[in-house]
């Protein structure tokens, strides 16, 4: 294998990546993460890009559907989960290293779990997470 240059990762692999970032969450945030599923899509759909106003080819690494803890009230029940979805391609594509894919799925799961937990991107922002 020539330096600098990955081999092509498997979706297994990439998932596994994706479950470790999950597991290695505080247990106290692991039990706080109800009804909310995370997938792996090979990238963003056009309309979810068009929902979010970006124009194709922007780079999503992340998404967050559905309604953040602090929006759930008593009424909140019976509801499909909540969807976080991890896009691999633009990840893979954006970073070269096996260590910087990592990254960028640790904190791709993380800032899509912050807004599951309510945290808006300006907030991300001012705490430095951007």
């Amino acid at each position: 294998m020539i330096p600098g240059i990955r081999r092509p990762r498997s979706m297994a692999s990439f998932e596994a990546l994706v479950a470790e970032a999950l597991d290695g969450l505080p247990p106290d945030i692991q039990e706080k993460l109800e009804n909310v599923e995370v997938v792996v899509e090979w990238r963003p759909s056009p309309g979810q890009l068009r929902r979010l106003g970006l124009r194709p080819g922007h780079s999503l690494f992340g998404l967050y559907e559905g309604i953040p803890l602090t929006r759930r009230t008593s009424g909140y029940n019976m509801v499909l989960p909540d969807k976080i979805t991890i896009f691999r391609q633009p990840i893979e594509a954006h970073y070269r290293s096996e260590h910087q894919i990592m990254q960028a799925v640790q904190r791709t799961v993380l800032h899509e779990l912050a807004h599951h937990f309510g945290i808006s991107d300006e907030r991300l922002r001012d705490l430095g997470a951007y």
